[in-house]
């Protein structure tokens, strides 16, 4: 499964790149595959401040509805309208142009690294 080191990883396998800024969301390749085909995706407008952990969109597959989880404190600043018109990109490049929104991240978020989130997908199965 593909984990890039240069991410960071939440529980409910969202990836934040807060290498640079604004930092970037997306959803992990695993939870991309969980959910198949996805044909629809809601992201949280900008301008928007949400909390770690708040509920900021969800993502509708042919498989299922998964709700998407703020990974971090932020605020939107932008979303990515290549994917709210073609929600494949989710699954075809999860960590490139398969990216959700970009925000500015308000507090340091407690996220696993790479090798944290193998095991963390290793001991869930």
């Amino acid at each position: 499964m593909d984990v890039p080191a240069r991410l960071r990883y939440s529980a409910n396998h969202e990836w934040v790149d807060d290498s640079v800024e604004p930092a970037s969301v997306g959803i992990t390749a695993f939870a991309a595959s969980a959910l198949g085909d996805v044909v629809y995706v809601e992201l949280p407008d900008p301008g928007t401040d949400l909390l770690a952990g708040e509920v900021c969109g969800e993502v509708e597959s042919t498989k299922s509805v998964a709700e998407l989880y703020m990974p971090v404190t932020g605020r939107i600043l932008a979303t990515n309208e290549a994917v709210v018109a073609d929600p494949s990109l989710i699954g075809s490049d999860p960590y490139g142009d398969g990216w959700l929104f970009r925000l500015r991240v308000t507090d340091p978020p407690a996220l696993m690294t790479a090798d944290e989130y193998r095991t963390y997908l290793t001991e869930s199965r």
